[in-house]
């Protein structure tokens, strides 16, 4: 199984300029044999929480058809970054394509303080299982609470996938735990960052990946749009820039 962290630069709230990003991305998954890609937090929207409210979509959206028709003729994973809305309340989503089932969603249990204004804590959890890998998502604060790494591993999850938003400023302190993370539960982590600005943050890339034993395996640069790739068979990582 081959797995992606895609470092993207977003444009602040141009839904559909940062789809075609999104398909440039995949595209180059697929001509790497990747089974799963997974994107950056709110990576279609930009990581804009004043914009959240007018930007939200019910997850079935159809402006998001183009990925599940993707992930059906290409047998990829997708999951990409959305706020969704639901019962009234808003949401920080992580929207699931697999190949020949129904759209699924991961909304954000753990919120940072500046978001708890705007957004609603789910109380979900999601766990994929690809080829006999176990795969539980989280997203960014997520990591945070001690609590939800914990679930996926007692979930039986061998791969914790993270979307973040992380600023310079963030940025080594979530390393560090994204690697104990890993160390303690024995379980692969890739975490997917933005480059450039969003929401008044200077992003700060470094999209990573760890071993099971909480060693870094593999890091982006801090400019530039690409993909980590890893081959879970050999522990191979692959570094691709696109610009």
């Amino acid at each position: 199984m081959k797995i992606a962290a895609a470092q993207i630069k977003p444009i602040k709230g141009d839904i559909n300029a940062n789809i075609e990003n999104h398909k440039t991305l995949i595209n180059l998954a697929i001509n790497n044999d990747v089974d799963l890609i997974i994107f950056p937090e709110l990576s279609i929207t930009g990581y804009e929480p004043e914009l959240a409210e007018q930007l939200s979509i019910y997850y079935e959206d159809s402006v998001l058809n183009i990925f599940q028709k993707m992930s059906d003729e290409n047998n990829i994973t997708i999951i990409a970054g959305m706020p969704t809305k639901a019962d009234g309340k808003l949401f920080i989503s992580s929207i699931i394509f697999q190949p020949e089932k129904e759209r699924s969603i991961y909304s954000k249990r753990h919120l940072f303080p500046t978001e708890t204004g705007v957004f609603s804590r789910s109380e979900s959890f999601c766990q994929l299982n690809i080829l006999q890998n176990k795969i539980s998502l989280a997203i960014c604060y997520d990591l945070s609470d001690p609590n939800h790494s914990q679930e996926a591993y007692k979930a039986g999850s061998n791969i914790y996938a993270v979307s973040v938003l992380n600023s310079v400023n963030g940025i080594e302190d979530d390393l560090i735990k994204l690697s104990d993370i890993a160390k303690k539960y024995h379980m692969h982590v890739l975490m997917a960052n933005y480059t450039g600005e969003s929401g008044g943050y200077e992003c700060a890339g470094k999209s990573s990946m760890w071993n099971n034993n909480g060693s870094l395996l593999g890091q982006l640069n801090r400019e530039n749009q690409g993909l980590l790739i890893l081959n879970m068979e050999n522990n191979q990582i692959e570094e691709i820039y696109i610009n």
